[in-house]
């Protein structure tokens, strides 16, 4: 529910990734092909502890705890109040990426598709984000709900104090030429385009990884590729933007895995059937 002055406006949360896109592998026992299980050990007593044995603890100081119960723990999680408590209006431009840390798509509730828009468009017009609070899963958040497509987005962002001061990034004190400047200028100029546009825009490595697993399903065995020697670098600045504009646009270097395909007599063992990846079901 979000809370817009008097006004409630009933919402859903929405996953913003796609899970299915990711390529995941598993701890395996190479004998059987069986997944295997996690089992907790203490150091100290030298043996397997039972889940019901554990109990959770704040380290406060070097191997020293403090021991939580159930009952107590609960006291320190916030009540979940389902509410995005709105607190106040920035200008969406004023907001930096750097304090965007997980995305949700929102979707008007039942009842609640006119205030939705209602909210949605004066934020649109003014060019204005919400920030606002959002108590779930035992955590305060501080949230940005911001226009997006013909909706709302809510950004979980990361508080100030979780940001590094960049004043701890050494950069130097390098001279820049008015000349070099005007050429880097040319070199952006002819690189840009009107708008973003992601879509041309692909996980190369991924889909390599892929195919190498479907590969490896099919029963061939990867090896190791022979790699690439390193190419010798310009060192001088004029030079590589002067070289870089005689090339013209780039999509520079494409990165690949290190391995490639090779055919077996017998099928790879993977413990039962072979299965497809779930990413390359799809």
């Amino acid at each position: 529910m979000i809370s817009f002055g008097l006004v409630a406006i009933p919402v859903k949360l929405y996953g913003t990734g796609e899970s299915a896109a990711s390529v995941r592998f598993n701890m395996v026992h190479a004998e059987c092909g069986t997944r295997v299980k996690y089992r907790f050990y203490c150091p100290t007593d030298d043996r397997l502890v039972e889940r019901e044995d554990l109990s959770k603890g704040y380290e406060f100081a070097k191997g020293q705890f403090v021991l939580f119960s159930d009952e107590e723990l609960k006291v320190l999680q916030p009540e979940a109040t389902n509410a995005i408590e709105i607190s106040e209006f920035v200008p969406l431009e004023d907001v930096d990426p750097i304090f965007f840390e997980k995305s949700y798509y929102l979707g008007p509730g039942q009842g609640g598709d006119k205030p939705y828009k209602l909210l949605s468009q004066v934020m649109r017009e003014t060019s204005r984000a919400a920030l606002a609070r959002y108590a779930a899963r035992g955590k305060n958040y501080l949230v940005l709900l911001r226009p997006f497509e013909s909706g709302l987005i809510m950004q979980q962002l990361r508080y100030s104090d979780d940001i590094r001061a960049f004043d701890e990034v050494p950069i130097g004190d390098a001279e820049i030429s008015e000349a070099e400047l005007d050429l880097a200028r040319q070199l952006v100029e002819q690189s840009s385009k009107k708008a973003f546009d992601p879509t041309p825009y692909r996980d190369e490595v991924r889909e390599q990884i892929i195919e190498l697993i479907e590969r490896k399903v099919q029963g061939e065995e990867i090896v190791a590729a022979p790699e690439e020697s390193p190419k010798a670098q310009v060192i001088d600045l004029m030079e590589a933007l002067k070289a870089s504009l005689g090339e013209g646009p780039s999509a520079g270097a494409r990165p690949s895995v290190k391995g490639k395909a090779r055919k077996r007599p017998k099928r790879a063992t993977t413990g039962g059937k072979a299965k497809r990846p779930k990413s390359a079901a799809k």
